[in-house]
């Protein structure tokens, strides 16, 4: 079984938000994992906007990257540049992807529009997470 690390700055909303679809589109086919070189919590609009496309993530914890050092991980997706630039040293045989999403979490504007744009970004985090695991483990 492959094991995916997701990692971002806070571990709070974009990389919670991967986990969520990659362990949906893997099945039993990997286990997957999140973390940041940070940790925020599980923002709660990041929450609320899975659970409008069916998605629980609500038991999710913030975990820290030094939590998952001793795991042999076939995968580590950074979502955002600041994790990717201030990534410690992480003992890994891991094939390495790098994406970056905008963070909704600094989103600006009416209810609405914060809502809109955590949309826009879980969309596209979605059809990267659904690509990823066709190419990767299907």
């Amino acid at each position: 079984m492959k094991k995916i690390l997701v990692l971002c700055t806070g571990n709070s909303c974009r990389s919670q938000i991967a986990e969520g679809y990659l362990r949906h589109f893997a099945g039993d086919k990997a286990i997957v994992y999140s973390a940041g070189v940070e940790t925020h919590g599980v923002n709660p609009r990041a929450i609320a906007t899975m659970k409008e496309d069916g998605i629980d993530i609500s038991n999710h914890t913030s975990n820290n990257i030094t939590e998952y050092y001793t795991i042999d991980f076939d995968f580590v997706i950074t979502v955002c540049d600041n994790a990717k630039e201030r990534c410690p040293f992480f003992p890994t045989k891991a094939e390495m992807f790098h994406y970056n999403f905008p963070d909704p979490a600094k989103a600006i504007g009416t209810e609405e529009e914060i809502v809109e744009q955590f949309r826009a970004v879980r969309q596209l985090i979605k059809d990267y997470s659904k690509q990823f695991i066709l190419e990767h483990l299907v």
